[in-house]
């Protein structure tokens, strides 16, 4: 059983961890006062090292656990879900009450709070997608109020390609950055700091087994190469965006930074809160065939409650608790994770372990749950009063933002992603 509700950990943090309780389990990268980069796994407020462990495993848990050397997860994630299901079932004996492991407690665990978290794998290519529709049709209607989806919305799962080198773990700062904009009534464009930027509430999926160039990845193989999950910050240049983006996409008011919470949560953390796709509404057209798997359809879609919180300089200086920008929820996704890897092969296209997808902006249907500023105050026409009050149409210097995640269901013990984090500091 790879997510046992009575179980407890000798780990006396986890047990009722918000986060990282016995039945997550989510692997990472860490450092220690300057060592190399090592794997570990989240337990409560603490880090097993897996490699201080590593004769506490054997036949493919160990196989997995030596996958996760020099600091990178990308040959653990190739080995797909039979070696990654080994290693957790053996984490769960070796970390539930009564296990031996204890009696090593001052070997194998770390205080997270003494490590630093890194990338957990090199991302050699990142694909940005679009698929929720709620903040697709709530930014459509700002700049095409009578045609907010186009045509192709719901055939494709749109995306881009992003930039894999400027993706960052939580915590680090966000540069402001410069472009080339055109502000209203002016004639010729200027180069400077952006001045509006925002955020982008999304999820994040780590590819697993890749695929041969060339080869698609059927949709019913397709949940077979996702390794698991993350959350995601697509920092976006508003108004570097609008006079860039046409007719290529987005480009410069993208790729400044990405910023991702550093732990892996695998697709077994997240069996219990497993959902049916949401059914398309009446006029819809069905997905075309090497999207549809009845399956997928079943069961493709994630409960996970999503989060967005907003601290600046003055409520820090006056210790206000961070303000709720957005409440929104996974399930507004309208393509599953398994299409977005079948339609992203279906050309041939070669996807590789470690690879980072963008599920694009969750937000939901209804105020107070929208996934960026930039629907939050319609494009800046109704800014956002704090308890400070100060007001936002965009993010200031000084400004963090804060993504949370948590899945809960009955009869399960809820489980958490971590924190994305990120600070914005003034442009160079």
């Amino acid at each position: 059983m790879t997510h046992p509700t009575l179980t407890r950990s000798w780990v006396a943090s986890a047990n009722g961890h918000r986060d990282f309780p016995l039945q997550n389990l989510p692997l990472g990268v860490f450092s220690i006062k300057g060592s190399a980069p090592r794997s570990g796994v989240a337990i409560g407020d603490s880090i097993l090292d897996l490699f201080a462990a590593l004769d506490a495993f054997e036949g493919e848990a160990r196989r997995a656990v030596e996958a996760t050397a020099g600091g990178q997860l990308n040959a653990f994630f190739e080995l797909g879900r039979g070696p990654r299901v080994a290693l957790r079932e053996r984490l769960l004996e070796l970390l539930a009450e009564g296990s031996q492991l204890q009696t090593r407690e001052a070997q194998v665990l770390h205080r997270a709070a003494d490590c630093q978290m890194h990338v957990p794998a090199k991302i050699s290519d990142y694909t940005d997608f679009y698929v929720g529709i709620e903040h697709a049709q709530n930014v459509g209607k700002l700049f095409r109020p009578d045609n907010p989806l186009l045509p192709n919305y719901k055939y494709v799962p749109i995306g881009y390609h992003g930039r894999a080198s400027t993706i960052r773990p939580s915590g680090t700062d966000v540069r402001r950055p410069k472009g080339q904009t055109l502000p209203a009534g002016q004639a010729e464009p200027s180069f400077g700091p952006c001045a509006r930027l925002d955020y982008e509430l999304e999820l994040g999926i780590w590819i697993g087994p890749g695929n041969a160039m060339g080869d698609a990845i059927a949709i019913g193989d397709a949940a077979e190469h996702i390794a698991g999950f993350c959350l995601l910050n697509d920092w976006s240049a508003r108004d570097i965006q609008a006079w860039e983006y046409q007719p290529l996409g987005p480009f410069l008011s993208k790729s400044f930074i990405t910023s991702i919470s550093p732990w892996v949560v695998t697709a077994e953390a997240l069996e219990p809160f497993r959902k049916a796709q949401s059914p398309r509404p009446e006029g819809d057209p069905q997905p075309l065939s090497y999207l549809l798997d009845k399956r997928d359809q079943n069961a493709g879609a994630l409960d996970i409650e999503l989060e967005v919180l907003l601290t600046t300089a003055s409520m820090r200086e006056q210790n206000l608790p961070a303000y709720r920008l957005a409440l929104s929820n996974a399930q507004h996704m309208y393509w599953t994770a398994a299409q977005m890897v079948a339609h992203h092969s279906s050309n041939g296209c070669q996807l590789q372990a470690g690879d980072l997808f963008g599920s694009g902006t969750l937000s939901g249907p209804q105020p107070g749950q929208f996934g960026s500023l930039l629907e939050i105050t319609e494009g800046g026409k109704k800014p956002i009063e704090l308890p400070s009050g100060e007001v936002r149409k965009f993010l200031e210097d000084g400004d963090e933002i804060i993504l949370r995640a948590r899945c809960s269901r009955e009869g399960f013990a809820p489980i958490g992603f971590g924190e994305c984090r990120g600070t914005v500091v003034a442009a160079h």
